[in-house]
């Protein structure tokens, strides 16, 4: 596959600790603005973790989680692979204004959930703690998104009432719903809610400990591991 120097950027080695989302993030931008055309058919697996630099299993889960998206087609048997699909999905409408505004939500999401983590890890009562757990719990045992989606909501405001500051709580309720604008016009692979469900459950585990350095570091790679998901699977605008 010949690569231009932009597609080349897309195969640098990644080196963000949110590996799996960093590389959906990458390929599925690739695919949408079309640096990786239709039909074309990505390196071995085992050649482009080496590329990436990272583990073949990582990777297997980015891939799958661009399979289940709709950017990407897994083909067995004698001439198959991994190749980007013939149409990949795209949006009824414009998102020029959603991603111009989703910046900035996520910049202050961090302020907000980061402060709240650091406030919740000294304050969290086992009533509190025993909310989020079975929340973390709900979204384990759901297979419908909208269920998934208002307990992961749910979930974050629960820190937020840990801390026992309404002015927070109001601030993560005012995030919560403006994400969910971007969260609505991407899709939602299994394995990615997987993985951002295991990193609550962390949280939660971190919280009843009182480690608030490591409540920190948890929720930080969770958003970004969030912003990685919005940014690679976003849909192109249509028309």
């Amino acid at each position: 596959m010949e690569r231009s120097a932009a597609l080349e950027a897309v195969f640098e080695p990644v080196t963000s600790p949110s590996a799996f989302e960093e590389t959906v993030e990458r390929l599925g931008t690739a695919i949408r603005l079309g640096l990786l055309s239709p039909g074309t058919r990505l390196p071995s697996e085992r050649d482009l973790a080496a590329e990436l630099e990272i583990s073949r299993s990582t990777l297997r889960q980015a891939l799958t989680a661009l399979v289940q998206s709709g950017l990407l087609l897994s083909v067995r048997g004698r001439g198959g692979g991994t190749f980007v699909t013939e149409s990949p999905p795209l949006s009824v409408g414009s998102t020029e204004q959603i991603e111009s505004r989703l910046r900035a939500v996520l910049d202050y999401r961090i302020v907000i959930e980061t402060g709240a983590a650091v406030l919740a890890a000294e304050r969290a009562g086992d009533d509190d703690l025993g909310r989020m757990a079975a929340l973390v719990d709900q979204m384990a045992a759901t297979e419908r998104f909208e269920e998934y989606r208002r307990a992961d909501i749910r979930f974050h405001i629960s820190v937020a009432e840990a801390t026992g500051s309404s002015r927070l709580v109001s601030a993560m309720t005012e995030v919560q719903a403006e994400l969910s604008e971007a969260i609505a016009l991407i899709p939602h692979p299994e394995e990615v809610l997987t993985r951002s469900n295991a990193q609550h459950r962390r949280l939660v585990a971190t919280l009843s400990r009182r480690d608030s350095g490591r409540a920190v570091r948890e929720i930080r790679e969770h958003l970004e591991g969030t912003e990685h998901i919005l940014f690679g699977l976003m849909p192109a605008p249509a028309g």
